[in-house]
């Protein structure tokens, strides 16, 4: 029966000239069985939506493959300009309009350690033990620009894998640095990513390494400023020319093709559309929200986030399949012993790298917390955020598809290795991180509920706290106080209190400024 339904697939193809539309409309219907059975398992402590994608592409492709006799064992070619120009920007857009941005900026500085700083220190070990470990277990062939992709390749965790497996309502701070390292982390390892790809290793020089970190710090500038910019001026349009007294289509059509616009600019003046687009939904959610009509709200909220849930969902059903692709199998020579040593050097690299950040970057962030602010990072936090950026997806996947192929076709033994080793490598961590990372939290973590006090967009209600309330910085414009003593108590409560005294000079600046101009609610109104 299986056979013969390939067959009349492909005899449908053939005669009408239409083999994409077919593999399409098989696609699709394979992504609604996602959905269903993701449903089913909802409640099931050990899978998650992307491990069900995976293992439904993998049954897929297995079906495919034995149908069409091992020629074929996908319905679509990967392709990574459709993942970074298609997929990828709901997904980030939706993290950055729905994150909870007083978690994300309060653990601001321990996520920016996390995705640059981390990057750069996992991007070293993976680098060089691969160049160290490979030849020892029979696999050469590879340049020095081949290892220092592979650096990069591995280092980029795979954000939407671990944004389904924590709640940000059960560990709200786990997942805000989870989640916030995530983007940072796939945005830098892309950004180096390129820069390496652009370094003429036939003339290396000293200062190399140095502009290699130039290049990303403006990088990570612009796009921030550019995807800022985007979002605020979506806001002022939406303030300003009030679009919902006539059509709330519009509003929504505004705000998603801006958010859009602002990645592909991005991808455009060669910037970061990862970084771009998330900050583009971060002002959204700050200002244009607040703008559009109450239909628009609960519309917007829902479409970003079902768009997203399909881009996920297709990525990881795609890996599955593309996990019994016969022709990269095929071109690849390795023998047997020498790929599973591959295998082994792979994950244990990504072990190492991830716990050589981790760890100490963790004991940093406490050192330098102010005792009235502190809120440490546990040991046991530790141990969670370390096993829940184990795992690698999509990004890894076009990158060394970017890297080691050419329109997602190889016709090198040792690049076909390399392709299907991160293949094996991302499902491993997928299926077996993945699914131990849910049973994990709860036995490290033990869930307490607590009342929640966000407002149905999945923000923060911005409610002052009672040291909101009795803040010094409030008093000062008392006239009796002088301005030598005012500028001590400013000084004092900086050094006593950063986080905290950043935030209230921000809730000011932005209420009496910013709001009025952008939109959304004034202070007075959200108390």
């Amino acid at each position: 029966m299986v056979m013969g339904f390939v067959t009349l697939i492909d005899d449908f193809s053939n005669f009408t000239g239409r083999r994409t539309v077919v593999s399409i409309s098989i696609f699709a219907a394979v992504l609604c069985l996602c959905i269903l059975v993701g449903h089913l398992l909802e409640e099931h402590r050990w899978f998650n939506e992307s491990i069900t994608a995976i293992l439904i592409g993998f049954i897929v492709g297995t079906i495919i493959l034995f149908a069409s006799k091992g020629k074929n064992s996908h319905i679509l070619r990967f392709d990574e300009e459709l993942f970074f120009i298609y997929l990828l920007p709901p997904i980030i857009f939706n993290a950055g309009f729905q994150v909870k941005k007083k978690q994300f900026f309060h653990n601001f500085l321990t996520i920016m350690s996390f995705g640059v700083l981390g990057v750069f220190i996992s991007f070293t070990i993976i680098s060089v033990g691969c160049g160290w470990l490979f030849p020892k277990v029979g696999f050469e062939g590879l340049n020095l620009q081949d290892y220092l992709a592979l650096g990069t390749i591995f280092s980029a965790t795979d954000t939407v894998c671990t944004l389904q497996v924590l709640c940000q309502e059960e560990t709200p701070r786990l997942y805000s640095l989870v989640f916030g390292e995530g983007v940072v982390n796939d945005a830098t390892s892309v950004v180096l990513f390129n820069a390496i790809k652009q370094i003429d290793f036939s003339s290396l020089e000293s200062r190399t390494a140095l502009k290699v970190f130039g290049d990303f710090l403006y990088l990570f500038a612009t796009s921030t400023i550019l995807g800022v910019g985007t979002g605020l001026l979506t806001a002022y349009a939406l303030k300003t020319l009030y679009f919902g007294r006539h059509s709330t289509d519009r509003e929504i059509a505004l705000m998603s093709l801006m958010a859009y616009l602002s990645y592909m600019l991005a991808e455009l003046l060669q910037l970061s559309g990862i970084l771009t687009v998330f900050f583009c939904g971060i002002v959204m959610s700050h200002y244009a929200w607040h703008n559009v009509s109450e239909n628009s709200r609960i519309t917007t909220r829902h479409i970003f986030a079902a768009l997203s849930f399909m881009a996920e969902t297709f990525i990881f059903l795609y890996v599955g399949m593309d996990a019994l692709d016969i022709d990269k199998w095929k071109t690849s020579e390795t023998r047997v012993s020498t790929v599973f040593g591959i295998y082994g050097v792979m994950i244990f690299l990504i072990l190492i790298g991830r716990a050589a950040f981790v760890f100490p970057l963790s004991v940093m962030s406490n050192c330098f917390s102010s005792p009235s602010e502190r809120q440490l990072i546990t040991f046991k936090h530790q141990v969670v955020i370390w096993w829940a950026g184990l795992m690698r997806g999509a990004v890894s996947i076009a990158l060394a598809y970017n890297q080691f192929t050419l329109s997602g076709v190889t016709e090198d033994p040792d690049h076909a290795t390399v392709i299907t080793s991160t293949i094996v490598v991302v499902l491993f961590s997928t299926l077996v991180f993945g699914f131990l990372t849910r049973p994990l939290v709860v036995m490290l973590l033990p869930h307490r509920h607590q009342p929640d006090t966000s407002d149905p967009h999945g923000r923060d209600n911005g409610s002052p706290s009672k040291d909101d309330i009795l803040f010094p910085f409030l008093s000062m414009g008392d006239p009796s106080s002088s301005g030598l003593l005012q500028a001590k108590q400013s000084l004092s409560m900086l050094f006593e209190r950063p986080v905290h005294t950043i935030h209230v000079h921000w809730r000011k600046f932005d209420d009496t400024y910013m709001r009025p101009i952008f939109g959304g609610p004034r202070l007075c109104e959200e108390n």
